[in-house]
């Protein structure tokens, strides 16, 4: 299994959602644009773009550098931080405590959420339950030692 810093990795959490929509039908439609970054020690980062539409992730984009600033909002921090989060949810089946995205994001202190437009971040905070559910689905996909 390629590490989470690929669109491989997150082509295998896609099709994890794909392979399950009773479970993301309960929590509505979803219009999206999500970028993640992951920046990595070496200085260099890893982009992707995930786009949400309906009850689907329609597709997982590799980006190049400031392109993400095109999507509604960015969740970005350090491959560690993100690194812990997927083992916590390999270890649980899914996000637990500060391990959430939501807490994540609101403590600020490893992982921010930031965009371009206020509205766009907004969408991260009405759609955060699909989005970490996404992330959830790695349970079953995340390499065993991420960090």
């Amino acid at each position: 299994m390629p590490g989470i810093d690929s669109v491989a990795f997150f082509d295998a959490v896609a099709s994890k959602m794909h392979d399950d929509p009773q479970a993301y039908e309960i929590l509505g439609d979803v219009d999206l644009d999500l970028a993640v970054v992951m920046r990595r020690p070496d200085g260099s980062a890893f982009r992707v773009l995930i786009a949400f539409r309906g009850i689907a992730c329609e597709r997982v984009v590799e980006l190049e550098p400031g392109d993400e600033e095109r999507a509604d909002c960015v969740l970005d921090g350090p491959l560690d931080a993100w690194a812990e989060m997927f083992d916590d949810i390999r270890s649980h089946g899914r996000a637990t405590g500060r391990q959430t995205v939501n807490s994540l994001t609101l403590l600020g202190d490893r992982m921010v959420v930031r965009g371009t437009d206020p509205l766009g971040v907004d969408k991260f905070f009405r759609y955060n339950q699909t989005v970490q559910a996404f992330l959830d689905g790695a349970a079953g996909v995340v390499p065993a030692d991420v960090s």
